[in-house]
């Protein structure tokens, strides 16, 4: 897919780390100039307190053939969203593909019911995973609306088909809210781009290793199946790379529209577009969990690769 989107500029939202990080990278080895945004600069980190920068992303996009370029935005101000969209259009002229991947896993409060769970970080999640992808889309959608063929990408953990199943008990109401939230964020964006050429998703990777994943297990990328302390499901885990690919595959498919207003997976993705991730596997995680994991049915991870 290299440089198929040459010519073509995206936002994504959230680009500083994860399936951010790897969709921008991605979309740039692809050809595209990709803005990406966050709040984690080489002079201040955010509240998030880790150390992976929008910088370092925007010099990954560059060096995978792209055009990387960084911006320092909080999501939830409509006032830096309404400027960053001002700069894409004065500097570009266009705006093709919008990703929305502002999620705040930082205000995750583990396995506690809602009268335990810490409000303010709740009403904080909902303000990063929901408000900030309407801000972002309000300011975003004028500009992109205006070519046609125009894609938008909400990121969330978890297909349509899933959160129709379960309750996503591990991270609470606030968590549950915010994800099931994605599906109808991209329905509703969908049902008004369409009389614009325009598509909008949902789209889930399945278990990411990203950077504080591979931290948490002791490991790298380079070694992240030797982790002594990750558990068997570990095994179906992608990199942020495999999600970047999925979106890639979706823009530069001239028959997009056919997929508006869809909930989609990674890994359902790669068997209908035929690409891998990064090792050359094609991990199918949701289908993993829903066979194997969640049920305690039998099944190894190596199986749905």
């Amino acid at each position: 897919m290299t440089g198929q989107l040459h010519g073509k500029v995206a936002l994504v939202a959230g680009a500083t780390r994860g399936a951010g990080r790897g969709i921008a990278v991605e979309l740039g080895a692809a050809g595209a100039t990709v803005y990406g945004s966050g709040r984690s600069t080489r002079e201040q980190r955010s509240d998030y307190d880790r150390p992976e920068t929008i910088e370092d992303t925007a010099e990954l996009v560059t060096q995978a053939g792209g055009q990387g370029i960084a911006v320092r935005c909080d999501h939830t101000d409509p006032d830096q969203v309404r400027e960053l969209v001002r700069r894409i259009e004065a500097e570009q002229g266009r705006l093709d593909i919008l990703v929305n991947d502002l999620g705040g896993e930082h205000l995750m409060d583990w396995h506690k019911p809602v009268w335990e769970q810490d409000l303010d970080k709740g009403l904080q999640r909902l303000r990063v995973g929901i408000e900030a992808h309407l801000i972002t889309s309000h300011f975003a959608l004028d500009l992109l609306r205006k070519q046609p063929g125009g894609l938008v990408v909400e990121l969330t953990d978890g297909t349509a088909e899933v959160h129709e199943q379960y309750y996503r008990s591990e991270g609470g109401a606030f968590f549950d809210i915010v994800k099931v939230a994605a599906h109808r964020l991209a329905r509703a964006q969908g049902e008004e781009l369409k009389k614009h050429g325009g598509t909008a998703v949902s789209l889930t990777p399945g278990w990411l290793r990203s950077e504080m994943m591979l931290e948490i297990f002791g490991v790298t990328e380079e070694n992240w199946r030797e982790s002594a302390t990750a558990p068997e499901g570990f095994g179906i885990s992608e990199s942020p790379r495999f999600v970047g690919r999925a979106v890639v595959a979706l823009a530069t498919d001239p028959d997009v529209a056919r997929w508006n207003t869809e909930s989609l997976s990674s890994g359902y993705l790669a068997k209908v577009y035929g690409f891998t991730d990064v090792d050359g596997s094609r991990p199918d995680a949701w289908r993993y969990i829903l066979e194997v994991e969640w049920p305690g049915k039998p099944g190894k991870p190596e199986d749905y690769r």
